[in-house]
Formats: structure tokens, C-alpha cells, sequence
């Protein structure tokens, strides 16, 4: 019963079972079915085979350029923004130390622009914030008399 195109070591049964479940519970297009028992016959085949080796990664831009004064680039996409941080959450699902043990980069690698870090900093001093306060802080005594 098998198909020139399928091998003899597959059983068939597995396949079967495994197709007839994923059809009870699913809806599925005809035309999509013989797309179906053809990528779990190869999953079955593959099945005890040791993984491929996982292609090397090669960055959006070389690391070197991926910091510039307004903006940094996301090695994954090329994405440029002030931050990085919510593009690494939202659009690979990173946290910012998998995206740097991912490339390899320095933990002090930064993900955030320069200038952009410059500005806040500015607006944050010009705020106050950072700086210990002149009177201590409690209630004033009243006089009594």
C-alpha cells in the first residue's frame, strides 16, 4: 500500500491514528489532507535522527554600526529606534539579556541611543531627581507658650 513516494520503514498506523485524531479535532480543507499525511509520515521518518545544526546567525547590520548617537538597530531585523527594549519584548520575544548572550555582546552593550539617554538624564537632574534633600524631613516643632 505504499506510495512510490513514501518508504517502506514507515508503519502506517501511526500515521493513521495520528492523522484521524488531528481531523476529528480540526476542521480541515480536502485539498489540504494529502499535505498533512505527507509532513507526519516525515515527521515519523525523522523521528531518533539527531537535529540539524542550527544555521549561524548573521546580524541585520554589522555590530560595530549598530549603535549611533539617535538611535540604535536591532541585530535580529534591522529595526531603528531610541530603545530597544519593548521591539526585543514585543517583536521576538526577547529579554534583553538573551538578545545579548544571543550575539554575544557585552553585558553594558546599550540598547539605548546616546542622545536619548543624554536627554533623559537632563530632564531628570532638571526635575530634581537624584539629589538628596536639603531639610530633613518630618514635622516642624511648634513653640509652646
Amino acid at each position: 500500500m505504499n506510495t512510490p513516494t513514501t518508504e517502506k520503514d514507515v508503519d502506517l498506523r501511526p500515521v493513521t491514528k495520528i492523522i484521524a485524531s488531528y481531523v476529528g479535532n480540526h476542521t480541515l480543507p480536502p485539498e489540504q489532507l494529502p499535505a498533512l499525511i505527507t509532513s507526519v509520515q516525515q515527521a515519523l521518518r525523522d523521528l531518533g535522527k539527531p537535529a540539524p545544526m542550527p544555521v549561524p546567525r548573521s546580524p541585520a547590520v554589522p555590530i560595530r554600526r549598530s549603535v549611533q548617537r539617535d538611535h540604535v538597530i536591532c541585530l535580529e531585523c534591522g529595526f531603528r529606534g531610541k530603545t530597544l527594549r519593548r521591539h526585543l519584548g514585543t517583536r521576538h520575544g526577547l529579554q534583553t539579556a538573551e538578545y545579548l548572550r544571543r550575539w554575544d555582546l557585552a553585558s553594558d552593550h546599550p540598547l539605548t541611543a546616546p542622545a536619548y539617554s543624554e536627554q533623559r538624564s537632563t530632564m531628570a537632574k532638571e526635575l530634581g531627581l537624584g539629589r538628596k534633600r536639603s531639610r530633613p524631613r518630618g514635622r516642624a516643632r511648634r513653640a509652646r507658650g
